[in-house]
């Protein structure tokens, strides 16, 4: 590939951190430096979070990159969030800390096998959730988020054909929501899927009076349990409006760590993973690749940079466009 051409020849790959430094000082002097802005999911380390300029969902962060002023954009999460930065930013540089940084759910969409599946339904519109590529992106004629997917489909004049992909899941929640009936590709989030309903049935007796909240990429046998339902920035608020003290959360564990820092009185309590015999959460593997010795390494090499040829941003970018007027 020719950026591993790139990173061998300035030593990215093989160079570690200097010893000795301060990670986190020396990462907030090369933001300064570059004038950089760092954006963080709430899915990655603590760490990280704590030095990100901005920490949010899909949708946030897309709003805010947007509107960004910095030359470079350092992206802590997984490899569609970036690209999305980069086709609403085509000027800046944008980087991803580990670019190996990939997500189950856009992966679940190929490019071809997604191009026939939009040839089977020729009229209809397509709504692509974000954690697709953006090759799928630029197939599709609004993206949404767990956020405003709701919103999005209900946007659509009625008499339209919908296709929604690649969450089943999230599709089947909005076609209960909307009453729209859509055409559903198949793709699934490995971390919302590896929640254990037989574990989780074991804490809701165990916490008789906790609220379970989740995420709408979970299965529906967890979502018909839920007291809430919502995106990631949704759970957030809803522990801290809630009167409950007690919350059982079903979604990637790393919101845990802006809950627990929002309402520390209340007990947060990660939805247990299937492959664990303890209630160990359920984790993303590719959001935990991003570390902070990672992060200082783009900031210096200003690598690994994502970049896209020009007719795919133009294709998605109407699209994520076609998006942000709506939310």
């Amino acid at each position: 590939m020719l950026f591993e051409k790139e990173v061998e020849r300035v030593g990215y790959l093989s160079r570690s951190v200097p010893e000795g430094i301060d990670l986190a000082k020396e990462i907030l002097r090369l933001k300064k430096e570059k004038n950089a802005v760092i954006l963080a999911h709430y899915y990655v380390h603590p760490d990280i979070q704590k030095l990100a300029d901005h920490i949010g969902d899909s949708l946030a962060l897309a709003q805010v990159s947007k509107r960004t002023e910095s030359d470079i954009i350092v992206f802590c999460g997984v490899h569609f969030m970036a690209e999305t930065a980069k086709i609403l930013n085509p000027s800046k540089k944008v980087l991803l800390p580990d670019l190996h940084a990939g997500c189950s759910l856009a992966d679940s969409a190929d490019e071809d096998a997604f191009r026939a599946f939009k040839n089977q339904h020729p009229h209809a519109v397509v709504v692509s959730y974000i954690n697709c590529t953006a090759k799928v992106k630029a197939m599709s004629d609004y993206i949404c988020t767990s956020s405003n997917a709701v919103d999005v489909v209900n946007a659509i004049p009625a008499d339209k054909e919908i296709i929604f992909a690649p969450d089943e899941n999230l599709g089947k929640y909005v076609q209960k929501m909307t009453g729209r009936k859509m055409h559903i590709w198949e793709g699934a989030c490995i971390v919302h899927v590896n929640i254990s309903m037989d574990k989780l049935n074991g804490l809701l007796v165990k916490y008789p009076d906790a609220e379970l909240i989740a995420h709408p990429e979970c299965l529906t046998e967890v979502l018909d349990k839920a007291h809430f339902i919502g995106s990631t920035k949704a759970l957030l608020e809803y522990v801290q409006r809630s009167t409950a003290s007690t919350f059982i959360v079903a979604t990637e564990a790393g919101i845990l760590f802006k809950m627990r820092e929002a309402v520390p009185h209340k007990k947060i309590i990660p939805a247990p993973a299937l492959e664990s015999n303890t209630c160990a959460c359920s984790e993303c593997p590719y959001m935990k690749m991003n570390t902070l010795e990672k992060l200082y390494n783009a900031l210096h090499y200003e690598l690994p940079e994502i970049k896209l040829d020009e007719e795919i941003m133009v294709g998605a970018r109407k699209a994520l466009d076609n998006m942000l007027a709506i939310s």
